[in-house]
């Protein structure tokens, strides 16, 4: 535990001391949110009614950013090579490196939502289901990100490859994420039964996400 507490730590603080992925996935957020209502037009009444499905777009291509130094970094300094040869599994060291790049990445995503909703002309309560659906799935994104950036770690140029990879695992996460929000705004289906699956597909990523990621880590390491 103290090892998987020391490799969290550690992706936390080379996150804060390097920078940018926090401030550059929130202003890609604030980037996507602001060019679609230029695109649709001032109508406020459907930015609202579109404004979870903007937020929940957005936050998708922003946790996409910062994916590819997800392994990449720890493979260019040999870092991954100690975490695979030491005694700590490795599906644990996935699992804790996961949660560091949430930590980092798609909660100040979460916590952007709210100001960013008020763009789109969504209201505070129906705001905060739409902050609840992404504090729910994103971490559904940044496990199936992981698979895919395991996937890409040992290839030449894989951070081209990563999103054509990632992008269609997370369709089922978006669709989910999407009609939660959109229940609790407009209804008729009613926010739990989506919110739920949403809920089930972050539990099943906890439990499949890092396995296939050590998996595929070890076979792109051979």
């Amino acid at each position: 535990m103290k090892s998987l507490a020391a490799l969290f730590v550690r992706d936390v603080r080379l996150a804060v001391r390097i920078g940018g992925g926090a401030i550059v996935g929130i202003l890609f957020f604030l980037i996507v949110v602001t060019l679609v209502p230029l695109a649709v037009g001032p109508d406020l009444a459907l930015l609202a009614r579109i404004g979870p499905a903007i937020l929940w777009l957005g936050a998708l291509l922003a946790s996409l950013l910062a994916l590819d130094q997800l392994f990449a970094a720890d493979h260019a300094d040999g870092s991954l090579d100690v975490i695979l040869t030491g005694r700590m599994p490795l599906e644990l060291a996935v699992l804790a490196k996961v949660a560091a790049h949430w930590l980092t990445t798609g909660l100040p995503l979460v916590v952007a939502a709210p100001v960013l909703g008020l763009m789109l002309n969504i209201d505070g309560k129906a705001m905060a289901a739409v902050a609840l659906t992404l504090l729910a799935g994103t971490p559904a994104l940044a496990l199936i990100g992981a698979v895919g950036a395991a996937l890409s770690v040992a290839l030449r140029r894989g951070g081209l490859l990563l999103p054509v990879l990632v992008l269609p695992l997370t369709v089922p996460v978006l669709i989910f994420g999407v009609s939660a929000a959109n229940a609790a705004i407009v209804g008729p289906v009613p926010f739990g039964t989506p919110f739920t699956i949403l809920c089930a597909l972050s539990l099943v990523s906890l439990a499949v996400a890092p396995f296939a990621a050590a998996a595929a880590l070890r076979h792109g390491m051979e």
